[in-house]
């Protein structure tokens, strides 16, 4: 039996996504099949991927799943290319509202190269280590660095993703260096086990570390600069909790097949 699917990538983090509005919500992969669907050699190759259910209350159900094949509470890129691929089929117009594993997203199709997605209220940054440690729909370990360069992303950020500060779940993390108002950053996903071109979640995390630690209060427009282009993290800080973000980048179609 060949089963369709097709592939997206958000700011160079990509993902194949399945449709469940065709395959039904029964649908599901084993572990080992996810594995090797993400895999770059042997199968489609992806960061992740997505299936798209039908939901009672909202127009989509995300389901996420990292490339080890472990199932992740929520990706933001990977928000912003289900909601572009739903939009694709019709099933949305350019506004949407769904629920993934942390709760409701809206998103709004501006057009095909922006795709704006709102986050989760954020509290509770904690300095740890070198850098700070908070929740954007996932964890993340942010540290500033005077040069990106000269960082060895791939061994640190390994070492540091499985050091025991962040037992049990581990931790995404994310090196920065500051310009302006603007950031440079580099990434090392855990569940993908490398640096990927670009993360949403830790995009986010780190514009809220750079405005945390700034001190600033108001609304801030944070342009985030990743290997695989740029990303803007909208947001309203109060002093205590950051509130009304949004997440927004380009979200395209790559190439659709059918998986044997």
């Amino acid at each position: 039996m060949n089963i369709p699917f097709t592939k997206y990538q958000g700011t160079g983090n990509d993902f194949v996504i399945f449709n469940g509005f065709e395959l039904g919500n029964d649908f599901s992969l084993t572990k080992d099949q996810i594995i090797k669907i993400c895999d770059r050699r042997f199968g489609i190759g992806s960061d992740g991927m997505l299936l798209l259910q039908e939901h009672p209350e909202y127009d989509f159900r995300m389901i996420y799943f990292n490339a080890d094949g472990s199932r992740g509470s929520f990706c933001g890129n990977g928000g912003r290319c289900i909601a572009a691929f739903a939009h694709q089929l019709g099933l949305v117009k350019e506004k949407t509202c769904f629920i993934a594993d942390d709760g409701v997203h809206h998103a709004r199709i501006i057009h095909k190269d922006w795709v704006e997605l709102k986050m989760n209220d954020v509290t509770g940054i904690r300095p740890v280590l070198e850098g700070h440690y908070l929740h954007t729909g996932t964890e993340h370990y942010v540290e500033i660095v005077d040069d990106l360069a000269l960082i060895d992303v791939f061994n640190k950020g390994k070492k540091l993703r499985h050091h025991s500060t962040f037992k049990p779940n581990g931790t995404n993390v994310n090196f920065i260096s500051i310009r302006a108002n603007e950031l440079d950053i580099r990434t090392y996903e855990k569940g993908v086990e490398a640096e990927t071109l670009a993360c949403g979640t830790g995009a986010m995390a780190s514009a809220i570390v750079l405005v945390k630690k700034q001190k600033q209060l108001g609304d801030f427009n944070i342009k985030v600069h990743a290997k695989g282009g740029e990303l803007a993290i909208r947001f309203h800080y109060d002093g205590v909790k950051f509130t009304n973000i949004w997440l927004c980048g380009g979200a395209g179609f790559v190439f659709e097949g059918w998986k044997p």
